[in-house]
This record gives C-alpha cells, sequence and structure tokens, in this order.
C-alpha cells in the first residue's frame, strides 16, 4: 500500500504557518500534532470545527494519525450537527473555543505548549482522510469521502497548474471547512512547502494588511464576492504574486482589475465538493477551462462525468457543459439552474454574471420563486448598489439579457445573505424571495 508524507518538504527549518505575530516551522507543526493526537479520544469521526486555520490543520494531521475521519460540515448549525452525532456514531468536536454543540463532546484544540517534538508523518493513500458535505445552496447537505491519497493528488495537480513557489505564503479570505478551502488554503500549503496563514480576515482593510504583513512570494486564495468587495475600495492593495478564485462565475472584468490592482495573475478554479477541484482558467485570457493533470471528461444522455487523477471514483457534474476535448470545455451553468421562460431557457449562473457586470452592482442575484396555484413564475432580482438608479441597472440588463428574463421586481437590499464561501443556499434566497414577494 502506498503511503503519502503530509508534509512534501518536511526539513524542521521550513516555515508551514504565519499568523498572529509568529512564524511556525515543519518541527513545531509536527510538535504541536503529536500533542493534539494524544489529547484526542478514542474515536472514529472527528467534527473539525476550528476556525484558526493553524489549529485546523493540527487537527486534520493529529485525526489521521489516529485513524480518524475528520468531517468537514457547511456550517454549525444545532439541527444538522444533532443529525451528524445520530449518522456517526460517537462523533466528537475539535474546536478553538468551548461551547455547547447539539450536545457533542468537544476537544479544545491544544496550544502546543511543551510538547515534545515528532517524526515526520506519513499515511496510506487509501487512508479514509475526510468527510465533506455540500454547501446546502441547493438543497440538503450530502456527505462525500474523500482519501488521503484523493487530498494530496489535487494538492500537488493544483501546486504543478499553478506554479507556486515553495516558501510562498498564503492568505484566504475562505473557512478551511469548504473543499476549496481544504485545497487551495491547507492542502496545497502543506504538500508545496508553503506557509498558510492561520487567520481569515474578512473586512477590506483587514485583508490589505495582512497581505502586506506577509513575505513575498505572497497570494491571494478568495472569492469573486469577496474580491468584489476588497477592489470596491479605492485604497491601494499590496502587490501579490498569485490570485486564486472560485466558488461562483468571475467576469473578466472583475479579473482584469484584480490584476491590474494586485499587479500579478488570477486563476480561476471549477470544481464542485463530490470531485474536488477539477479544472482551471486565467480568466483575462479565455472561456474555456483546463481540467488538472489526469483529469478527463466524458459526456452522455446523463450529462458531464468526470473521472481520473486525485478524481477516485466517475462523478456526473451538476453543470451545463460544452467539451472541446478530453480535456478542454465551457462552462455554461448549473443544470439546477435552468429557468424556462416562455419557451426560452437561461440558467441562473449566467443571467447573475450580467447582473454583476454592471457598473456600481456590489452583489446581485436572480431568483426564480415558486409558481402560487396557477400563475406563471416569474424572474426576479436582488442588487446590492449603493447610489445606482434602478432603472440604469435595468437598462444595462437590456443590453445583456433576453427580454424574457429580465426580473420582476428588481429589490435593492443592503446585502444578500452569503455564506462564508460566498455562495447563497437556497433556502435563504427563497425566504428572501417570499418576503420581497
Amino acid at each position: 500500500m502506498s503511503r503519502l508524507p503530509l508534509l512534501a518538504r518536511g526539513a524542521p527549518g521550513t516555515v508551514v504557518a504565519r499568523g498572529r505575530g509568529r512564524a511556525v516551522t515543519a518541527g513545531e507543526f509536527l510538535r504541536d500534532v503529536a500533542q493534539q493526537a494524544a489529547a484526542l479520544p478514542d474515536r472514529s469521526y472527528l467534527l473539525n470545527l476550528c476556525t484558526d486555520r493553524y489549529r485546523f490543520a493540527v487537527g486534520l494531521a493529529a485525526a489521521l494519525a489516529r485513524g480518524q475521519t475528520s468531517l468537514l460540515p457547511p456550517n454549525e448549525a444545532p439541527d444538522l450537527l444533532a443529525r451528524l452525532a445520530g449518522r456517526y456514531r460517537g462523533l466528537y468536536c475539535l474546536a478553538d473555543e468551548p461551547g455547547e454543540r447539539a450536545g457533542l463532546e468537544t476537544v479544545l484544540a491544544a496550544d502546543g505548549a511543551g510538547a515534545t517534538p515528532a517524526a515526520e508523518l506519513v499515511f496510506p493513500a487509501a487512508q479514509a482522510a475526510v468527510i465533506v458535505f455540500t454547501s446546502g445552496s441547493t438543497g440538503e447537505p450530502v456527505p462525500h469521502a474523500k482519501s488521503w491519497g484523493a487530498l494530496v493528488g489535487s494538492a500537488r495537480a493544483e501546486i504543478e497548474r499553478l506554479r507556486v513557489e515553495p516558501g510562498a505564503s498564503i492568505l484566504a479570505t475562505v473557512p478551511p471547512q469548504h473543499v476549496y478551502g481544504l485545497e487551495s488554503t491547507v492542502m496545497m500549503p502543506l504538500q508545496g512547502g508553503c506557509a498558510l496563514h492561520a487567520e481569515r480576515p474578512f473586512y477590506p482593510a483587514d485583508i490589505r494588511a495582512a497581505l502586506d504583513a506577509l513575505p513575498r512570494p505572497r497570494g491571494l486564495v478568495t472569492t469573486p464576492v469577496h474580491l468584489r468587495v476588497l477592489l470596491a475600495e479605492p485604497e491601494a492593495v499590496p502587490p501579490a504574486d498569485f490570485i486564486v478564485c472560485a466558488t461562483a462565475p468571475l467576469s473578466p472584468q472583475l479579473a482584469a482589475q484584480a490584476e491590474a490592482r494586485f499587479g500579478t495573475h488570477l486563476h480561476e478554479i471549477y470544481g464542485c465538493t463530490e470531485a474536488g477541484q477539477v479544472a482551471s482558467r486565467r480568466t483575462v485570457e479565455t472561456d474555456e477551462w483546463r481540467a488538472l493533470r489526469g483529469v478527463a471528461l466524458r459526456t452522455d444522455g446523463e450529462g458531464t462525468h468526470v473521472l481520473g487523477g486525485h478524481v477516485e471514483r466517475e462523478i456526473l457534474l451538476g453543470d451545463v457543459i460544452e467539451l472541446r476535448g478530453r480535456e478542454r470545455f465551457l462552462l455554461h451553468g448549473r443544470t439546477a439552474d435552468l429557468v424556462n421562460v416562455a419557451g426560452k431557457r437561461a440558467s441562473i449562473a449566467h443571467l447573475n454574471y450580467h447582473l454583476n457586470s454592471i457598473e456600481g452592482v456590489r452583489d446581485g442575484a436572480f431568483a426564480m420563486p415558486e409558481a402560487d396555484g396557477e400563475g406563471v413564475a416569474r424572474l426576479m432580482a436582488f442588487v446590492v448598489a449603493p447610489g445606482v438608479a434602478r432603472e440604469t441597472i435595468l437598462a444595462a440588463l437590456r443590453q445583456r439579457i433576453d427580454p424574457a428574463f429580465m426580473p420582476r421586481p428588481l429589490c435593492f437590499v443592503d446585502e444578500l445573505p452569503r455564506n462564508a464561501t460566498g455562495k447563497l443556499p437556497r433556502k435563504e434566497l427563497d425566504q428572501l424571495a417570499r418576503k420581497a414577494g
């Protein structure tokens, strides 16, 4: 059975994490993992709720060392945690802070003080590492197990595609519990000899300060929503050596603005919870996606399937995809997002793309409420656009989309109920639509 290391570049003095005013070396990291592993109870499943990215990484490695599988839920709603406790026998939590979590036993993350040095860790490629869950943006969260080999393969494919330099520091605005956050902000640093940033800054000023404090080379892992808010402010942003963006379609205009302001290249990642990251593109150069090393796609009557590389079993993708060979494709939106109005079809993602491309729109989303009785459901849209007139937005939309898909009504809101990764859960959007109706 093949075995793969926790740290691809495990020299004791290599910096593996930064943040909160200190740098953590590989030797210190392995020491902290050993201490955390010794403090874990003898169970099969651990719910890793650490918000500090370094403590999350320590907990992930400690669970692997004890032969335990980490559950990474999309949120900490008491109802969801209670359901997970009923499904996974003996489930317990690892967290930064004490607190009541649906009656689950909680172990606090170790502080590393007084721990003895530990040897470098390797784990079987086939070992069950994590169970990730769909975000709930399209319904009930669904579990998907991933092996240690799949996580390592994904990280190495991303490092190769993005050409991330060893020694780079990586700042992120996404949580580690999301598959994108796990792959790009935890696994990529561990496997690439890079330094993860322990914190997750939220406000633009905090992001700028955290990035500026990191030595170069340095990169930013973010989402279109976070990037749009950051670039809406006039203050100069610190230069970066790469930007990675995912979780929602990114407009070429925003990508170009980001590249100009940060003085670097931006790479967009396409993926899903089921398969992990699948492909990438440099958005300012092409609409075409290119699959990561070893990953191939095929289409049949069901839709488009992906398999190969770090994708260990064939996955039916939930998107409308136009193949241009086995490794290149165009993305036309999610299958579940397709709407039919007056015999014409469009995807919500396509409509959102055009809405968010309008100057002055900070955030926006279309919604299709359920038809009321015999009535006909009509598209509506929500927009965050301070100081922009309604007719200005509608006029811009008329230039971009078919008249059949014009929103009726267009509702102005202070903010959209997005989750930590910038997604809009369907339940929250439906609730917003009902209030507006």
